[in-house]
């Protein structure tokens, strides 16, 4: 299971032509552009070839990307320069990524599901230590179910999301969305066919004054 989730893998997995999944957004994030704020600052965690950071550069934000391989975090930096936009690209582990206290106003974290329960749980405590109060956290992934269709993602049902272990991880914040469903997706070749899905989308509260 660990070997799937290195550098080199993903090195590997983006060196090919091409992006993997694709130069378009996840489906999650254009279904709501509206949460999008221009001027905002955001994070893009683990998000390999840069698709969904230019997608939030492009409406204005001001990005930070961070992935694990350096091959992606090249094409990345190539996309955001094709569409004209600035993202501060940074290769990085995810779990070694200095959580900043506070620092932005938006997390966004999709299809991240490479690492062990124990891992997720220190990830995702840093995914809303490092939201500002009033912030939001924009998380997509896949449920046990896509074991059976086999579309993409990991194939470990530990690695998978329901909505009780998102609303207990995330417990304390507002839960503005928790879906569960199944969808036909096409991104790249990586992400292709019947999918099930979960998104959560949740805000943190503002601080009594």
């Amino acid at each position: 299971m660990a070997d799937m989730f290195e550098a080199p893998v993903w090195d590997e997995r983006y060196s090919a032509d091409g992006y993997l999944f694709g130069t378009r957004p996840a489906g999650f994030l254009t279904a709501n552009v509206d949460r999008l704020t221009a001027g905002a600052t955001a994070l893009v965690v683990a998000d390999g070839e840069g698709r969904n950071s230019v997608f939030l550069a492009e409406r204005g934000l001001h990005v930070t990307a961070m992935d694990i391989s350096s091959v992606g975090a090249a094409k990345a930096r190539a996309l955001a320069a094709e569409r004209g936009v600035s993202v501060d690209v940074r290769v990085a582990d995810v779990l070694d990524w200095p959580w900043e206290p506070e620092a932005y106003d938006l997390v966004v974290a999709v299809f991240i599901q490479f690492l062990r329960p124990e891992q997720r749980d220190e990830v995702f405590a840093g995914l809303r230590s490092t939201l500002r109060p009033g912030g939001r956290l924009l998380l997509h992934g896949y449920r046990p179910e896509q074991l059976a269709y086999g579309t993409g993602g990991p194939p470990f049902v530990e690695c998978l999301y329901t909505e009780e272990l998102l609303t207990t991880a995330f417990a304390g914040m507002e839960i503005e969305r928790l879906a569960s469903y199944d969808a036909d997706i096409e991104e790249g070749t990586g992400h292709v066919g019947r999918s099930a899905l979960i998104d959560l989308i949740a805000r943190e509260p503002e601080r009594d004054t």
